[in-house]
């Protein structure tokens, strides 16, 4: 069948053109129709040059949306914000505006005229900005979106990245000559903070900070973000510059008070998006079920990989540009492999117009794609979340998102991605068999009605605060001054640091003691030590590496661990030199890692009654150890045996929710002793699958134990912990909305159609005990029980 060209229909017509034949309409839980908008222009702020609005107007935008005009006065104003609206709304022309005025200021000496005396007193460079992005590949594109856009100014704005790919021979000319650096958060905690001296003509001439897609800055490692971030402040101070902090994010709730976390300071925010949008229709899609049985004869759905397959292969056929978002980079290619496959036998002539886009591809590879996509030679694209931040794909028609990607925002954002110019769009979600994904498509308000979450981190994490004061002391000696910029945490880890001869008070400072650099104590994507190093035997080649903290479950000795197509076989785990010696093989199984938790409370911080029931917060040990794996026939799943190991626990403190029942609310429930673990444990299970609904977090960050009878509650007890030390606020957040989240849980449960439980509401990929025991209706009575005198 050729290609028919309908993407100059409505986005109605095209889904129409999906849903049309094999039960597929069914298939659809949900559709949300999202009406066009007229945008809104502002008058240019009267503090912008000349040369700037002449050097936008060139690049063909008359006037400035009105957020945009208002985000420049807050900036033009001395004022730090936040712009937070929609994808495609202009968000870096917001920030752009302000930074070049601020540029052309510097070298101009601030009133118009060419005058040496402006770069003279900011340290013979004139005014300088630094832009901050997650990744490499952003701020890359954005360093060529500068120079498109300011090429006009001439040699007044001279932007460039300094990152971990920059050549040596180039970083010299960055830090001397560049008034517009581009990095990230890594390079500038272990390059440029640590080097401050070699900096300081730039730090002392910073006049704007851009921090884009702040949104990602969550967690752990939106923590250790925020930690880098007062120390540029701090260093920013010591050479006399003040700069403003010019924040991009996609939709979040409350996003100044985020901006305020990130950054210690007072943040405007600027939420209301003036930018035209065309309509736009978004389908929530759920996978039929198919005749496997899975785990314990629960029923299995058809994949959202598969799923996604066949919807971009028949939105290719029809010829509408596409981009299927999918979370892993092996989705991705499997995505691509098979739309391709199906479209050779439709058309041979289509079965090269639909790619992969996946970071660890090379940069020139990533642009001839985007510029395939934009010129039509490319109708579809199979991507990771490197298309999700900011990089310009328009033209797009629609996307696909395969699974619920984590949180709201990042639904908005990738939806946003389809629909620019003001053309209409077309938006599908297509649902994993997971209790979060089934509950989304079956509880559409969740989507469409509540809004986006708030960003969670928690700067005062003392295993985060406590490396950031060890690198600050590097930098410049701690003072007392230094308390209010750091926070509380201060005062109380100074002791600490010192009696762990890390820190040394000479006077009214401290002093960084060893020879190390006080950077490299951590790693600020949170990573848990040094990675293991996968290592093939006989040959010694270097297969690639696992994080420290995966290693246990994922390379332990006799696991099946697959590289590039090929599977292997760990022969040896080297914890001691932190290496897994791995050999080629076949086996026909697979391996699984069981394991054993449990959790001791140090220290109940907040507690709330709900009836006789308890809900608490606070801190918790959690010990954790792999004790054997589990090999399974591929095809079946079958369990072919258990093999034991002998691997050291591992102990973390960190932070958790918890909730009591009594025997009385147990016989309330009709919850039997025999029935009692496993209800614990499926409602585990879903709580854990359902709280990134109310956290900006995914379920792979948290953990959990039931128990029915725990040491230190002396009952029936449920714990919810935050994956990493010292806690990421996930476990706090899921304490705040505890009534929501469990019900919801409660209702995602008894609303799926399985009969005694299925991956869809209490079955967990990464459960250590095989989902064994589970009980739904059990769960279900719990809940129903708990929430019964809930506040």
């Amino acid at each position: 069948m050729p290609s028919r060209k309908v993407s100059d229909s409505d986005p109605r017509t095209v889904l129409a053109h999906l849903t049309a034949g094999d039960g597929r309409a069914a298939r659809i839980t949900h559709t949300e129709h999202l009406p066009s908008r007229i945008g809104r222009h502002a008058v240019w702020p009267e503090q912008i040059r000349p040369e700037v609005i002449d050097a936008v107007r060139e690049s063909g935008i008359e006037q400035l949306w009105e957020h945009q005009a208002r985000a420049a006065r807050h900036a033009l104003r001395g004022e730090s914000v936040i712009i937070a609206t929609g994808t495609a709304s202009g968000k870096s022309l917001s920030y752009l505006v302000p930074v070049l005025n601020g540029l052309l200021d510097g070298a101009n000496g601030g009133d118009g005229t060419s005058s040496s005396s402006g770069g003279a007193q900011r340290g013979g460079r004139g005014s300088t900005a630094l832009y901050l992005a997650p990744t490499k590949a952003l701020a890359a594109d954005q360093r060529r979106a500068v120079a498109e856009l300011a090429a006009p100014l001439g040699t007044s704005v001279r932007p460039a990245v300094f990152d971990g790919d920059t050549p040596v021979e180039e970083r010299e000319w960055v830090r001397v000559f560049a008034n517009y650096v581009l990095t990230n958060p890594d390079m500038l905690h272990r390059g440029i903070l640590p080097g401050h001296a070699r900096w300081a003509s730039f730090l002392r001439s910073l006049r704007h900070v851009v921090i884009d897609e702040c949104h990602t800055y969550r967690g752990v490692f939106g923590s250790h973000v925020a930690q880098v971030v007062r120390r540029l402040r701090r260093l920013c101070a010591r050479y006399g510059s003040d700069p403003v902090f010019l924040l991009a994010s996609a939709t979040a709730a409350e996003p100044g008070e985020a901006a305020t976390r990130l950054t210690g300071l007072p943040v405007a925010e600027v939420t209301e998006d003036t930018s035209p949008r065309g309509e736009s229709v978004f389908a929530l899609w759920e996978p039929p079920l198919t005749d496997m049985e899975g785990e314990r004869g629960a029923p299995v759905r058809r994949t959202a990989t598969a799923e996604s397959a066949e919807l971009l292969t028949d939105l290719a056929v029809q010829g509408v540009r596409t981009v299927a978002f999918v979370r892993s980079r092996r989705g991705a290619e499997l995505i691509s492999l098979i739309a391709q496959e199906r479209l050779g036998a439709v058309d041979r002539s289509l079965s090269g117009r639909v790619a992969a886009y996946r970071g660890g591809y090379l940069p020139e590879e990533r642009r001839a794609l985007e510029r395939s996509l934009h010129s039509g030679e490319l109708l579809g694209l199979a991507a990771t979340n490197a298309l999700e931040l900011g990089v310009d794909v328009s033209g797009l028609d629609a996307v696909l998102i395969t699974g619920y990607p984590g949180t709201r925002a990042s639904v908005w954002q990738q939806a946003g991605r389809a629909g620019r110019r003001g053309e209409g769009s077309l938006a599908v979600l297509v649902a994993r068999d997971d209790p979060l994904d089934t509950y989304l498509v079956h509880h559409p308000d969740s989507l469409f009605r509540t809004p986006v979450e708030s960003t969670v981190l928690d700067p005062g994490n003392p295993y985060v605060l406590a490396p950031h004061l060890c690198a600050a002391a590097s930098e410049i000696p701690l003072t007392e001054a230094d308390a209010e910029l750091f926070g509380p945490g201060f005062a109380d880890l100074l002791p600490q640091l010192e009696e762990r001869r890390l820190l040394r008070r000479r006077g009214a400072s401290w002093y960084w003691t060893l020879k190390e650099r006080a950077c490299d104590l951590t790693d600020i994507r949170g990573s848990e030590g040094a990675p293991v190093q996968v290592v093939e035997d006989g040959t010694g080649r270097l297969l690639g590496t696992v994080d420290a903290g995966a290693a246990h479950t994922t390379v332990h000795e006799g696991a099946v661990h697959l590289h590039q197509g090929r599977t292997y076989v760990v022969r040896q785990l080297d914890l001691e030199n932190s290496a897994a010696l791995v050999e080629e093989a076949a086996p026909p199984w697979t391996t699984m890692a069981r394991d054993t938790t449990s959790v001791t409370v140090l220290e109940t911080e907040e507690e709330i009654p709900w009836g006789d029931a308890r809900l608490c917060y606070g801190t918790v040990e959690v010990t954790n150890q792999v004790v054997s794996y589990l090999r399974r026939r591929l095809i079946t799943g079958e369990v072919m045996g258990e093999t034991k190991l002998d691997l050291p626990p591992r102990t973390l403190r960190t932070r958790a929710v918890w909730w009591t029942l009594t025997e009385d609310q147990l016989d309330r429930a009709r919850i039997a002793p025999s029935v009692l673990p496993g209800a614990l444990h499926a409602a585990e299970h879903a709580a854990i699958g359902l709280l990134p609904l109310f956290a900006t977090c995914d379920r792979w960050d948290i953990g959990g134990v039931s128990v029915p009878m725990h040491p230190d509650t002396l009952l029936p007890t449920v714990f919810v912990y935050d994956g990493q030390a010292g806690g990421a606020g996930f476990a706090e957040r899921a304490f705040r909305t505890a009534c929501a989240w469990l019900t919801a849980t409660r209702d995602a449960i008894a609303a799926c159609e399985c009969e005694a439980g299925c991956p869809s509401c209490i079955q967990s990929p990464k459960c250590g005990n095989g989902n064994d025991p589970l009980h739904k209706r059990g769960a279900v009575r719990l809940l129903t029980e708990l929430l019964a005198s809930a506040e």
